[in-house]
């Protein structure tokens, strides 16, 4: 491995731990993502929690942060095979970011920007498969699994030297995932434009914010 390729990606890392939605958040006075709604510090929850600015804003700065270090790395002649391991570290420093305690969110969006330098027509073939299953199914999360599903397909049919780092990929975001998938094979899992409920727990004071 190559100095570049190893600094890209420790700068893919760091880039990824930035989350955009804690500090959106904090700048927007809004409710710290990590404790409201899901938990999760990603533009869904934050959809939930502050509304479609702060959601939007959220989201492109997600996929700016994986997009970059990819791209930067790509200009600079890192190999297929570190490429695809810049954009795995993003998406690790996403989800485990070392500026925020290792907890961080899913990944989705950091992926898909890592995913958008290998080719645009890659990149919208994927934002259709999201944006297809989320309309079809009213599921964020499902479109997350379904699209991480077939994005090695995808690259191997326009990329095939990118197809093993993107597997890979994939398998992280469905790992990340995996509640999300025993929560819609039960029927339990929240559709992104459902409406909050708050309810009191019977053993506990806490306050249990449900999605319908």
């Amino acid at each position: 491995m190559s100095a570049t390729a190893l600094g890209m990606i420790i700068f893919a890392y760091l880039c990824g731990s930035v989350s955009s939605a804690i500090l959106v958040c904090r700048i927007t006075r809004l409710p710290d993502p990590r404790e409201f709604g899901s938990g999760n510090p990603g533009a869904t929850n934050v959809l939930r929690v502050g509304g479609r600015l702060a959601a939007v804003s959220v989201l492109a700065f997600d996929i700016l942060k994986g997009l970059l270090p990819v791209w930067l790395a790509y200009k600079l002649g890192v190999p297929p095979l570190y490429l695809g391991m810049t954009a795995i570290a993003a998406c690790l420093g996403h989800i485990y970011p070392v500026l925020f305690h290792f907890r961080g969110g899913k990944g989705v969006a950091t992926a898909f920007g890592a995913i958008a330098p290998i080719g645009w027509d890659l990149a919208s073939l994927m934002t259709g498969t999201w944006l297809l299953t989320l309309l079809l199914s009213g599921y964020s999360s499902l479109g997350a699994v379904v699209s991480a599903l077939i994005a090695p397909f995808y690259v191997w049919w326009f990329k095939p030297q990118f197809t093993f780092p993107v597997a890979m990929l994939s398998c992280l975001i469905l790992v990340r995932h995996h509640d999300n998938i025993q929560r819609l094979w039960r029927g339990h899992e929240g559709k992104i434009w459902g409406k909050l409920r708050k309810n009191k727990s019977d053993s506990t004071d806490s306050e249990k914010i449900e999605y319908e």
